[in-house]
């Protein structure tokens, strides 16, 4: 078994938010670093791979714009919470969870990299979009979409800054690099970590003032005329209510393989063909789908899977520098505010006795992986094939 570590995977220790409001604040860099340092000498002897945080860019809009993830921060229109401002918070906290990373990284490179032979990047949540229409303007919030959400968080550690498209519009709302910082930011990451499960239907609302087409979208916040949210609305559905692709057991996530290869795509050009790894690829199935006697009856996460790869699988033969792919998960676990009623894992887990039985997905990975299935597709994956815990 190859490890590869997350550093920081949303939780730190509720003293940061009392003393100095944790990412809201410059001092959580240092305290960041501090721990990194701690990691990189206990473990950096065993550890080839480091992700310094997980997804800030989704961590950030949940906990700072929409208020859903601890310490439960927003403003109207994105929620009703006792404090916070969700057109700010969510932009100064990614600010400095970029910092922090590039921080730990140079400490990294210095003193650790060339005696202990890893590798470490930044991991980046990442939805595919496309245009709600074929009118112009929804191709350029599709586009604009991936600005605010992807390049928002890889931007700046590959180029050195945010995108322009985030500076345009978002003003003196968005936190600014000096000079000195642009120099630390800019290449400070060895690999792009992909957690990517989904794509989106993008409509424009520069011109025109869009509303939550169906009550039924959890992605709608009634904020998407705000600068904050790149002035665009996101959904599953189209305006004739038809799905862009089947619906998961979770709200906002539906099965677009074809999502995989463009996401990847995207981020080859725009990063030059930095390392990738999948970082997190998974079905979300819900308790009505699973059942404690259904585990030979998930045909819909083996297909998700499948189809999932052979789109990887496509990616890599363009050229696209794919290193390692990880399953989302390796068993069923605490989906953070879905507790356990959400299943990702290839293995069941009983409520009561925790035992572990092997679904059909399961049974499916390893003969996939060992060749002996009729799956040829992950013979293209050149590194790690992992199942994430």
């Amino acid at each position: 078994i190859t490890p590869f570590v997350t550093i920081h995977h949303y939780d730190y220790p509720q003293e940061f938010e009392d003393r100095f409001r944790a990412w809201l604040s410059p001092f959580m860099q240092e305290e960041f670093v501090y721990f990194a340092e701690v990691c990189f000498k206990s473990f950096g002897d065993r550890v080839k791979y480091w992700a310094t945080i997980n997804e800030p860019n989704l961590y950030m809009e949940m906990a700072y714009l929409k208020g859903v993830f601890p310490p439960s921060h927003c403003s109207p229109p994105f929620g009703k919470c006792s404090s916070g401002n969700s057109d700010t918070e969510p932009l100064l906290a990614v600010h400095n969870s970029i910092l922090a990373h590039a921080k730990a990284v140079k400490l990294y490179h210095h003193q650790f990299q060339a005696k202990q032979g890893g590798m470490i990047g930044m991991v980046a949540s990442a939805y595919m979009y496309k245009p709600m229409t074929d009118d112009e303007a929804d191709h350029k919030a599709a586009n604009r979409a991936l600005a605010f959400h992807v390049a928002w968080l890889l931007d700046p550690l590959v180029h050195g800054d945010y995108p322009i498209e985030m500076q345009h519009y978002l003003g003196k709302d968005l936190p600014r690099f000096s000079f000195e910082e642009k120099l630390l930011i800019k290449n400070s990451t060895d690999f792009i970590g992909l957690n990517h499960y989904s794509t989106l239907l993008v409509q424009d609302c520069l011109y025109s003032n869009c509303a939550c087409m169906h009550d039924n979208n959890p992605t709608c916040t009634h904020g998407e005329n705000r600068a904050i949210s790149g002035f665009l609305l996101t959904a599953g559905q189209n305006k004739y209510g038809a799905f862009i692709g089947e619906e998961m057991g979770m709200a906002g996530l539906y099965a677009v393989p074809q999502g995989m290869e463009d996401i990847v795509d995207y981020i080859k050009k725009r990063y030059n063909n930095l390392p990738i790894f999948v970082t997190e690829n998974g079905y979300a199935s819900n308790e009505n789908q699973e059942g404690e006697n259904d585990l030979d009856k998930d045909m819909y996460r083996v297909k998700f899977h499948k189809s999932y790869l052979a789109s990887l699988a496509r990616s890599i033969r363009n050229g696209a520098d794919v290193r390692g792919y990880f399953i989302w998960s390796f068993m069923d676990n605490f989906e953070w505010k879905f507790g356990y009623t959400i299943k990702y894992g290839l293995y069941q887990v009983d409520p009561l006795t925790l035992g572990r039985s092997p679904k059909l997905s399961a049974h499916w990975f390893f003969e996939a992986r060992s060749g002996r299935g009729t799956c040829k597709t992950l013979r293209f994956i050149r590194g790690a094939y992992a199942l994430s815990i």
